[in-house]
């Protein structure tokens, strides 16, 4: 059996006796990792398969688990092409609150990571704290200079209990793609990798402040937006200090309204701030809910809490800002070659079905004006075709999701009739301008043909790898028929793009060097009558532009 597997037996029996007690005894059976007696089958006849009992007996049992499945839990319910919308909704309930730590524990943790006692180190400490979580608790301190700081603590002895259950989690991933076809669709593995990663990022508080400080460059210029100062000196990885941030609640509008904020400026200024994060930068703020935004006087708007931080490359940001734009036009075609492009489509694709379902999602959003499309509402909807269709998308933009689904719950209680699809389309059109705009696609193609080049400088080395190998008798061959004529076609495209660049490369050095000799010898650029330099430039142009406009063509731009 499964368990026999896990190297940490005591805490994986916890885990299968929560789930056991909470009514996963079937699933678990079926899945392979406890046995009939363990999971009681002998003597029921019918599972319940209701989506929404499941979310509330799975979201109990990831509460009753504790941080590391109480972060996944909160994960997964923005996961829409993995987990059913009934189910997500659940675990989005998941609550990370619980009872503090004694001061004296906390004491001893700040005392030993600030290497000085409290005394030495703040001016005061308060011993009651201000906030409290599975990771950490936050108490408020004066430093010696006098300025106010809030400092984040994270709770004893909870690295083993973290480490011990990743590990778990990533035994089981694996056992569920070895043993599953939906484990092995989704790549379940990858999936607890990454989120592995994550969490230790957020349990190394260190990370949450240079986060919070690439944030604070992101907005340097900008007066409106306020990220707290990190204190380094007095953080290390299990102590985080930083500004104390004293304001309203984004979320607290009849305080709002009470002292005279303006809160259709703040809707914007909110707005225009996260998709700067996401679209200019690629570096957002993952968890935009209502306790980690606070208002300033003056309409400032200060974000807290860098734990949870997104990323888009200049592709997925592309990409993202051409779901937007294809969706607004009710471009089907649009989607499915943007999907495409981010490699999500697969042999096992049903294309006509897929077309279908998203001809459907562009039906219900016909005409409809902007203001009355939820951005985040279309993207649930567009994960679960993606989840119909065993479409995997990636992390990043599901965090983004469910970042704007936060976000527009916010917005909504400030300005009704704000819209973030309104408010999101310049930058997605900016983007796209970006991407066709000569420089850009100069750089690219420059850098396109420079790995082009170090490809063909390593064919022989490579030539000569291989042949050792089948000498060897050790060469071994995977091939996929379905992928062979994109493979060719691709290698097609790369030797004939390298064979006019070098030739191109080749008749510019011609030029110049008929243009120096023809200045060194004081002579005439005509050769039988003909003004040979002249005409050759026009000719290396022509053939520059040609290379360029065959790039731009093939889409790999």
């Amino acid at each position: 059996m499964f368990k026999t597997k896990i190297r940490h037996s005591k805490r994986f029996q916890v885990i299968i006796n929560t789930f056991l007690r909470n009514g996963f005894s079937h699933i678990l059976y079926r899945l392979g990792i406890t046995d009939r007696t363990s999971s009681k089958l002998e003597n029921t006849t019918e599972v319940d398969m209701n989506l929404q009992d499941i979310g509330v007996k799975l979201r109990n049992t990831l509460q009753d688990l504790g941080p590391t499945f109480i972060k996944l839990g909160q994960i997964a319910s923005s996961r829409h092409d993995l987990v059913p919308k009934e189910i997500s909704l659940e675990l989005a309930k998941l609550q990370d609150h619980v009872a503090p730590v004694s001061f004296e524990q906390i004491r001893e943790i700040v005392e030993e990571e600030l290497e000085d006692t409290i005394e030495n180190t703040f001016l005061n400490f308060s011993e009651k704290p201000l906030a409290t979580a599975s990771i950490g608790q936050v108490h408020i301190a004066h430093l010696l200079t006098g300025e106010e700081v809030a400092v984040k603590i994270q709770r004893p002895d909870i690295q083993p209990i973290v480490k011990t259950d990743l590990s778990i989690l990533q035994n089981l991933a694996q056992f569920l793609e070895d043993n599953t076809s939906w484990g092995k669709t989704y790549r379940l593995s990858d999936i607890i990798d990454e989120f592995s990663r994550s969490l230790r990022d957020e349990m190394d508080y260190r990370v949450e402040g240079k986060n919070g400080e690439r944030i604070a460059k992101q907005f340097q210029k900008q007066s409106a937006i306020h990220i707290p100062k990190i204190y380094s000196d007095y953080s290390s990885e299990k102590v985080l200090t930083m500004e104390m941030i004293r304001g309203i609640k984004i979320n607290d509008s009849e305080r709002l309204i009470s002292e005279g904020y303006d809160q259709n400026l703040i809707a914007k200024r909110v707005v225009d701030s996260m998709f700067t994060q996401v679209l200019e930068f690629g570096f957002f703020h993952g968890d935009p809910h209502p306790g980690n935004i606070y208002i300033l006087p003056d309409n400032i708007v200060a974000y807290l809490d860098f734990g949870m931080i997104g990323r888009l490359d200049n592709e997925l940001k592309y990409h993202f800002a051409s779901l937007i734009i294809n969706l607004q036009q009710g471009n089907t075609d649009g989607l499915l070659k943007t999907f495409s492009e981010m490699g999500l489509l697969s042999d096992e694709t049903d294309l006509q079905s897929l077309k279908r379902d998203l001809d459907d999602l562009q039906t219900k959003y016909y005409d409809a004006s902007l203001k009355d499309i939820s951005l985040g509402g279309i993207f649930i909807e567009l994960l679960s075709v993606a989840y119909r269709h065993n479409i995997r998308i990636p992390t990043e933009i599901t965090l983004l999701t469910k970042a704007v689904l936060t976000l527009e719950g916010l917005i909504s209680e400030l300005d009704p009739t704000f819209s973030i699809m309104k408010a999101v389309e310049p930058f997605g059109k900016k983007l796209v301008a970006e991407r066709f705009h000569p420089m850009y696609i100069l750089k690219k193609s420059w850098h396109e043909t420079m790995e082009n080049i170090d490809i063909l400088f390593k064919l022989p080395q490579d030539l000569k790898d291989i042949t050792s190998k089948i000498k060897k008798g050790k060469l071994q061959l995977d091939i996929n028929f379905r992928q062979a004529e994109k493979v060719l076609n691709r290698f097609d495209r790369i030797s004939n793009r390298l064979s006019l660049s070098i030739i191109l490369l080749s008749f510019s050095i011609l030029m110049v060097g008929l243009i120096i000799g023809s200045a060194i010898a004081g002579q005439t650029n005509l050769l039988w009558n003909f003004p040979i330099i002249e005409l050759g430039s026009i000719v290396a142009t022509l053939m520059f532009l040609f290379l360029i406009y065959s790039i731009f063509r093939s889409g790999r731009t």
